[in-house]
């Protein structure tokens, strides 16, 4: 399907935003920040930048869950305000990994498919950065093919025990609380009987191992569940129903800018230097307006967002074009940069160094790109 129609309160009227004038402010607070040495710009920041301290600082400006109703500790702004926020956030090279599930993807499902007290609960403590989220859908041997998860919830007095192991958790040992995908029921569809969960991370029976990458930089994390107790009312939306929940999910997760401007902060360093390389102006030329392209598509899937639409296979286009454009500002980079790539070095060579670590995951994470591409094949009506 093209687009996904959504509940009509996901899509109330917005409140008027100056764009112009929050991008200034956002800037202002960024350039600050960076200058008084609160953060060191870093590529993949969104993924690997875990630091709960600058996330309230945004909190405290009312600048996360910002779409959101206000009585959820939004501020019912367009779809387009939080474009701005996470697009500046982004170019900075900002530490913005503590709060970016919650935010970007756990909010707006609560919205589409919490309860009232689901709502309630999570929403207001994700806007303040009281809580934090990980994300539970990869298995080993599954990859991203989300319909093969074995991950079993077996229901018992007062809810569900759940059996299983996920993959690739993103920063689960410093999560407070995590999304989890499981099988509820056997079906003769494998996209049939699944169902999504929230879950404390403390919970009993909830075991997080680390999986470094090749650099020794610990984000990505195996997590067991050994008959553990989740409570019936932490199951977000319908039992059996979650695929159509989850791949309306995954519209939010693989059609942001993050897409674009992962590697943005490397990218300016390249700039600088091929100032005085007229034979590499071409190829930068090239690559800008690829990426000037792919923003433009990324600001039509929020346009789609405010329209309480999942685009999903729009999405799934722009996160297939999007890994390509990163891959090749990191080719790019290293080629035009007169730097050996060093995570200790600063400037250039340390944004290098975090762009090398990051890419090898770029044409995984948010769906293989195979995966992408049978999305693309399906039929849209």
């Amino acid at each position: 399907m093209t687009a996904v129609s959504t509940p009509p309160d996901t899509a109330l009227p917005r409140a008027q935003v100056d764009l112009a004038q929050l991008r200034r402010e956002v800037q202002a607070f960024l350039t600050e920040a960076r200058e008084s040495g609160r953060f060191t710009p870093i590529c993949d920041g969104w993924l690997r930048g875990f630091d709960l301290d600058f996330s309230r600082e945004l909190s405290a400006r009312g600048w996360l869950g910002v779409t959101w109703p206000v009585e959820y500790g939004g501020r019912n702004w367009p779809n387009a305000a939080r474009f701005v926020i996470t697009e500046e956030l982004l170019r900075f090279g900002a530490p913005i990994t503590a709060h970016w599930m919650g935010d970007r993807q756990i909010g707006p499902s609560l919205l589409r498919h919490g309860t009232a007290e689901q709502k309630a609960s999570f929403l207001p403590r994700i806007a303040a950065s009281e809580i934090t989220f990980c994300i539970g859908m990869s298995e080993p041997g599954s990859g991203s093919d989300l319909a093969s998860v074995s991950t079993r919830a077996e229901p018992v007095e007062g809810g569900w025990s759940v059996t299983g192991t996920k993959i690739w958790t993103s920063h689960a040992h410093r999560a407070s609380h995590g999304y989890l995908l499981a099988r509820t029921s056997r079906e003769d569809r494998r996209h049939q009987g699944l169902t999504e969960f929230l879950v404390d991370m403390d919970w009993p029976g909830i075991t997080v191992t680390p999986i470094l990458d090749m650099s020794g930089g610990h984000h990505f994390n195996q997590v067991v569940f050994d008959q553990v107790f989740v409570p019936a009312e932490r199951v977000l939306g319908t039992v059996g129903g979650a695929w159509r929940q989850v791949t309306e999910q995954l519209s939010f997760e693989r059609g942001g800018p993050e897409r674009v401007l992962t590697t943005y902060p490397l990218l300016e360093a390249v700039v600088t230097a091929v100032t005085d390389k007229p034979h590499l102006h071409g190829e930068l030329g090239e690559v800008v307006s690829r990426m000037r392209t792919l923003r433009r598509m990324a600001l039509a899937l929020t346009d789609a967002l405010d329209r309480g639409e999942a685009p999903i296979q729009q999405a799934a286009t722009l996160k297939i074009m999007g890994t390509e454009l990163e891959q090749r500002i990191v080719d790019f980079a290293v080629r035009a940069l007169d730097v050996e790539a060093d995570p200790t070095g600063g400037g250039a060579a340390a944004l290098l160094a975090s762009a090398i670590s990051a890419s090898p995951g770029f044409t995984i994470r948010g769906g293989a790109t195979a995966v992408l591409l049978s999305i693309l094949a399906k039929d849209p009506a």
